[in-house]
């Protein structure tokens, strides 16, 4: 895992405007973002955003806009919370559960996808950069 997030590509797509989508095993959720949050030099305690959809943190170098949709029933529901000015706005988004609303993210997006491999404490990592 340390791996993949030394990455220089990955490094370097930690920037302004983009979108990230996760599909992670929920074990491994914490690890992700609390790599984001050292690499974006976020001061305040981040937590899950269940209940509230979408949580900000502006302390980084850029700011972090944390999503979890798990509980959005309609993909269109993200507009209704302004999903499209955090996406064309000028900080990290995060999203959670993102394959419950890939069709409304941009095209651009970057995901990061983890799974359970076959073999007893195996790991699969995929990434788009």
């Amino acid at each position: 895992m340390a791996q993949l997030f030394n990455n220089r590509k990955v490094n370097k797509n930690v920037k302004h405007n983009a979108v990230w989508w996760l599909k992670v095993l929920l074990t491994f959720l914490f690890v992700t973002l609390t790599w984001m949050v050292f690499r974006l030099g976020i001061t305040e305690t981040v937590n899950s955003p269940t209940f509230t959809i979408v949580k900000e943190y502006y302390s980084g170098r850029i700011p972090l806009y944390h999503f979890d949709v798990y509980r959005i029933g309609d993909p269109d529901e993200l507009f209704n919370i302004g999903a499209d000015e955090y996406f064309d706005g000028s900080g990290l988004c995060v999203v959670e559960w993102a394959n419950m609303v890939e069709e409304e993210l941009p095209e651009d997006s970057l995901y990061i996808y983890i799974e359970y491999g076959e073999k007893e404490g195996e790991r699969i990592y995929k990434c788009t950069f």
